[in-house]
């Protein structure tokens, strides 16, 4: 039976934030542009975008969809790509978009819109971010490949055969800590690549960091340059419980007079927690 003080739902905190898109590939003295951080939405402080805190949310007792997208794959030499989205109720956050490059002229691989865009490479232009979720990757220019966007900061151009840095991620501190996740990754460039931005983002050839949804680093090996896994983050009073399905990777904490539930993988996209 549920408490009469929480009769028109549980007061809910959220930090959603969906996979990190792949960076793009390089080849010898080729360039291309880091990879976009995952889409970052939250009613706890600053959301995507440097935008306002997303409308408060009350969960009543019932079974809710939750999902923490993959990071963007580099193992193709040819399509590589960007985030899987992360799911919590009903807030979506979009993967962030793959860096643009080249795999053999004139063969060139464009940069991907995603919750923030990827970077671009050599012939292949950036991408935007999405709404109140990222921003947009920079441009490849003076023989260099842009830095794929981040939460809170576009992705830097290439400029004088150095590659642009990765745009900045957001802090929160939800979970009674400050942390800084969604930074895209390092573009690259003859003379030196960019570093990730705060959050994750990769540097030279790197992955983004996983569950920090950050964009993977300009590569030029399969393996190097993936995406970081997304994560969902909730809140709930104390007085609440929740239950999840067994595809559900979780840990929980206490923090005033909330528990944190922090959600770093799941095994499909139709796993459940229970409210009650």
């Amino acid at each position: 039976m549920v408490d009469a003080a929480f009769a028109s739902g549980f007061p809910t905190g959220f930090l959603v934030i969906a996979g990190g898109g792949a960076g793009g590939r390089r080849s010898g003295g080729d360039y291309s542009g880091g990879g976009g951080a995952g889409g970052y939405r939250t009613n706890e402080g600053t959301s995507g975008a440097n935008s306002d805190a997303e409308t408060p949310l009350a969960l009543t007792a019932g079974d809710y969809i939750i999902s923490v997208g993959a990071g963007g794959s580099s193992s193709s030499a040819t399509n590589w790509t960007g985030g899987s989205n992360s799911v919590f109720y009903s807030v979506t956050s979009i993967g962030g978009g793959r860096g643009g490059g080249l795999t053999s002229i004139p063969s060139w691989i464009p940069a991907t819109v995603g919750g923030s865009g990827g970077g671009g490479g050599e012939g292949a232009s950036s991408a935007l971010g999405t709404t109140s979720q990222g921003l947009g990757g920079g441009n490849a220019g003076g023989g260099a490949g842009g830095g794929g966007g981040g939460a809170s900061q576009v992705g830097q151009n290439g400029a004088s055969n150095n590659g642009g840095n990765g745009g900045n991620g957001l802090a929160s501190t939800i979970t009674g800590n400050s942390v800084v996740r969604a930074g895209g990754g390092g573009g690259s460039g003859p003379s030196s690549h960019g570093d990730g931005g705060t959050g994750g983002g990769g540097n030279a050839s790197t992955s983004g960091v996983a569950n920090l949804g950050g964009g993977g680093a300009a590569w030029s090996g399969a393996g190097n340059g993936n995406g970081g896994s997304g994560v969902v983050i909730f809140t709930l009073p104390t007085r609440a419980t929740a239950i999840f399905s067994a595809g559900v990777t979780q840990t929980s904490a206490i923090v005033g007079l909330n528990r944190v539930y922090t959600v770093t993988a799941t095994s499909t996209t139709s796993e459940t927690v229970t409210i009650s």
